[in-house]
């Protein structure tokens, strides 16, 4: 008898961990997203700064986006594709025509902001769910997040060149 109860026990325990599983793994993917969200603002928002507004309008080359510009995008791809993982918050308007840095770096603080307040609203299991995403192709939530995500780093890059052409030194590289 006593075997049979300490199986049974093992067993139970055995389901309840094994059942417990998909919604830790969500919790997981949402919290590490929000932690990963959370610092890409940082990032760009410390690199969007850190150019002073009268060279806001640089360019290195004609057909390039200006320095404003490029966080402008930042924030618009950022919106338009939060808005695929749905939720109750409510996105901001982008001003995509914005010129003064304050303008500029408030679009993308509100588009980071945003994207913050949809992955509170997600359940461990809503960031595993599967969302019509354009051009991605049917995408889990967390995917549409870390392509953004992917996104804001590229256009980073792109920064960094702009701030470096104008005797500027991207947060990363400054020495405490």
């Amino acid at each position: 008898m006593r075997n049979i109860v300490r199986t049974l026990a093992i067993v139970t325990a055995f389901v309840v961990i094994a059942a417990s599983q998909p919604a830790a793994q969500g919790s997981a993917v949402r919290d590490e997203a929000r932690k990963d969200w959370v610092a890409m603002k940082d990032t760009m928002m410390k690199i969007a700064n850190e150019m002073p507004e009268d060279k806001f309008t640089y360019k290195s080359t004609p057909p390039q986006r200006n320095y404003g510009e490029q966080i402008l995008h930042v924030a618009t791809v950022n919106v338009n594709f939060l808005e695929l993982l749905g939720g109750k918050t409510k996105a901001p308007v982008i001003d995509a025509k914005a010129t003064s840095k304050a303008d500029i770096l408030k679009a993308m603080a509100d588009s980071f902001d945003y994207g913050t307040a949809l992955i509170d609203e997600q359940t461990p299991e809503s960031m595993l769910q599967t969302v019509p995403a354009r051009f991605m192709g049917p995408s889990t939530r967390s995917r549409v997040l870390y392509f953004l995500m992917s996104h804001a780093q590229d256009i980073y890059g792109q920064m960094v060149v702009y701030l470096r052409l104008n005797g500027g030194v991207p947060p990363r590289s400054q020495r405490p």
